[in-house]
């Protein structure tokens, strides 16, 4: 998907597995009754898919992907879906084994980009930076698709939060027990930056960095 326009997104490309494979996709279904699979494509390549050859299948709960070999796929017109053929699954029931596995292809074989395309892992841990204060603001740590795509953003500065020690001496009883302070961590607070180029104007993947020009309250922290 190319952007049209200063307000569309760039466009953006599949995850890193690790660092000799990328996602594609990941196995949600089976097609039929004769070993057929509904894959959730994370890619804009319909080649990956659709051209016979070797791919990758990492299982959810193995740590080693296995070679497979795609036989053939097209797409399901007006949804995010290919069907495919990988070799020895022939019925329905060894399909079904493969629910959730994730589809990989080799990160050299990324195909060439042009402007303004980016793979969504050479963007995950780049640096934030406001355009117009020189302000580290934090760093991409995921990114989440949904009509424009946006970037997941980590703040290096995180608000303060405050625990209250406070305990009402006069509703404890003998069942009740004086509150315990969690030890859990808070959550890093982010902030969902739009992969616009009205917002992100810069992105240099050699520095590490992008630079954003965030409209008023982008960046504003809603306490609840």
């Amino acid at each position: 998907m190319r952007y049209a326009s200063a307000n569309a997104p760039y466009t953006l490309h599949p995850k890193t597995m690790t660092e000799e494979l990328i996602q594609i996709g990941t196995i949600v279904a089976p097609q039929g009754i004769k070993g057929e699979l509904r894959v959730n494509a994370d890619s804009d390549f319909p080649e990956r898919f659709e051209e016979p050859g070797q791919r990758w299948l990492q299982y959810p709960d193995k740590t080693t992907p296995q070679i497979v070999e795609l036989l053939a796929g097209y797409p399901i017109p007006g949804k995010n879906i290919y069907v495919i053929r990988l070799a020895e699954i022939e019925d329905r029931n060894q399909a079904e084994t493969l629910r959730g596995c994730k589809l990989l292809v080799e990160k050299s074989d990324r195909p060439d980009l042009e402007e303004d395309e980016y793979h969504v892992s050479d963007l995950i841990n780049l640096e934030v930076y406001h355009q117009l204060t020189g302000e580290n603001i934090g760093l991409v740590t995921n990114i989440f698709s949904a009509g424009n795509d946006l970037l997941e953003v980590t703040l290096h500065k995180q608000p303060e939060i405050e625990e209250s020690t406070d305990t009402d001496i006069g509703k404890i009883n003998r069942v009740s027990k004086i509150p315990k302070k969690s030890n859990k961590k808070p959550k890093p607070v982010t902030v969902w930056i739009p992969f616009v180029k009205d917002i992100v104007q810069i992105v240099d993947l050699e520095a590490g960095r992008i630079e954003i020009n965030p409209p008023e309250g982008l960046l504003e922290i809603k306490h609840t």
